[in-house]
């Protein structure tokens, strides 16, 4: 009997051992098999043979390519907060409630020789000071913005700095869904960090742009993003920028699973136009468009989801203008084709007003091409510069809004405050992006009138107006 148990052991340890041995020799590959039926071309997928994904080499070269360009950001703002003594006692706690300088910290991407960087708004939002340390030499520089979009979370800065390695950009739409890119950024503060993954997605719309007219047509991926790679790039395995890495999906705030990347081509589209007009020239068709589901599928009876739905058209627009009606499906944009709604913003959001866009949409079970000239907010095919004031006590900028906004909000003025600092407006608790529509029941129709009326405004102040989303609000207080 002993020796049976002898036998087993030996017989055991011996088939363990030589499938150890197989593994060590034996290259990784993963066979699928499926019929015929699955595949619309009637073949077998065959062997997938890991060797063919990126290599180590690739990945070296890729890090060595991008890691110079990206630079850790960091900011500091003088805001004045109540905290709780117990437990914010040591997080620059004075004894009278307030809260001294707050930083912050995130990740830029250099994209010129001079200095140009991008970032997302939300990483230098509200802050009085940003330095920028470059990842080659450590230097510290002092940042300006240069100009923000809200609607797509993206920023432009400035150093001054010469001969800097600066990233070269890719092509966006080329991205496969499989493909394997690179995150570089400063997550937890540690600086040049580097993950690899794949893109899961694209054309992602995930709702977190607070805005009236938010772009989000993100890439999605699964390397691993955490707090600090905000405004980091994202990479294709020739080095070149493919995505501003911009948000994670998480319960707990930090990665559990996917990435959220600004394509590129959009990068680059805001860049050239905050250089050029220090404003994005966005183009508008007049018309607004929701995804397609099963309700509206039947009702229209297609047989797919393919393309977005006109749910309204303004009138006297360019979607009027140009024969399209509501119930129509648009189906493609200068030949690109429209699968979602977050697809075809990211498609308009290259143009610029008075750009002629070619659409081809289906209408009583038929194909149509049609032609839309864009417009700008105020209506007209204009390129327009942006026109604001800025109000160092007050400690934040304002402008007018436009008259589509005017339309949409049936209102007849209204002013904008936007890039809110420290100072008396943060103190009052506006909130960025709120549009004042009164002071003290009086009504303003530029942005003059109504700085000089808040900086010296005494005794009990009523303002009244409405959020970005339109929803009105009001803030009543008495300043001494």
């Amino acid at each position: 009997m002993k020796k049976i148990y002898l036998f087993i052991a030996v017989a055991f340890v011996s088939g363990f051992a030589g499938a150890f041995v197989f593994n060590l020799i034996h290259p990784l590959e993963v066979i699928m098999q499926t019929a015929a039926s699955a595949n619309s071309e009637g073949k077998n997928i065959s062997s997938v043979n890991y060797k063919n994904i990126a290599s180590n080499d690739e990945m070296i070269k890729t890090s060595q390519i991008a890691t110079p360009t990206v630079v850790f950001i960091k900011t500091l703002s003088n805001q004045q907060n109540y905290v709780d003594p117990f437990f914010d006692f040591w997080n620059n706690f004075d004894f009278f409630g307030r809260r001294g300088p707050v930083s912050s910290s995130g990740s830029g991407v250099i994209v010129s020789a001079d200095g140009f960087i991008v970032t997302n708004v939300h990483v230098i939002k509200n802050a009085d000071q940003i330095d920028v340390i470059t990842n080659g030499n450590k230097h510290t520089y002092s940042a300006k913005v240069i100009g923000t979009d809200p609607s797509t979370d993206l920023a432009l800065l400035k150093i001054d700095g010469k001969n800097l390695p600066h990233i070269s950009f890719g092509n966006s739409d080329n991205l496969k869904i499989g493909e394997w890119v690179m995150a570089v950024g400063n997550p937890f503060n540690l600086t040049s960090t580097v993950t690899a993954g794949i893109v899961s997605a694209k054309g992602r719309n995930i709702n977190i742009v607070n805005n009236q007219f938010p772009i989000e047509s993100f890439i999605q991926t699964d390397a691993a993003i955490n707090p600090g790679n905000s405004g980091g790039a994202l990479v294709n395995m020739n080095g070149e920028l493919v995505g501003i890495n911009t948000a994670i999906a998480s319960n707990t705030g930090s990665y559990s699973g996917y990435g959220f990347a600004i394509p590129s081509n959009i990068v680059s589209k805001i860049i050239k136009d905050l250089i050029e007009y220090n404003e994005v020239q966005r183009g508008f068709t007049g018309m607004d468009v929701i995804d397609i589901d099963s309700k509206i599928a039947d009702k229209l009876n297609i047989n797919d989801n393919n393309g977005v739905y006109i749910s309204y058209v303004l009138p006297k627009g360019p979607g009027e203008t140009g024969g399209f009606k509501a119930g129509d499906v648009i189906l493609k944009v200068n030949g690109k084709e429209i699968d979602s709604k977050a697809i075809f913003d990211e498609q308009i959001s290259y143009y610029r007003p008075g750009d002629k866009l070619k659409i081809v949409l289906l209408r009583n079970g038929k194909d149509e091409e049609h032609s839309i000239t864009l417009i700008n907010k105020e209506g007209n095919t204009a390129i327009t510069r942006k026109e604001s004031l800025s109000s160092v006590s007050l400690g934040a900028d304002f402008e007018v809004i436009s008259k589509m906004e005017m339309e949409r909000f049936n209102t007849k003025s209204g002013i904008r405050v936007f890039n809110i600092r420290n100072g008396r407006v943060h103190n009052m608790g506006i909130p960025e992006g709120f549009i004042i529509t009164s002071l003290n029941k009086k009504e303003y129709a530029n942005p003059k009138e109504l700085v000089d009326d808040l900086e010296k405004v005494r005794g009990q102040i009523l303002i009244e107006g409405m959020n970005s989303n339109g929803s009105r609000s009001f803030y009543s207080f008495y300043s001494y």
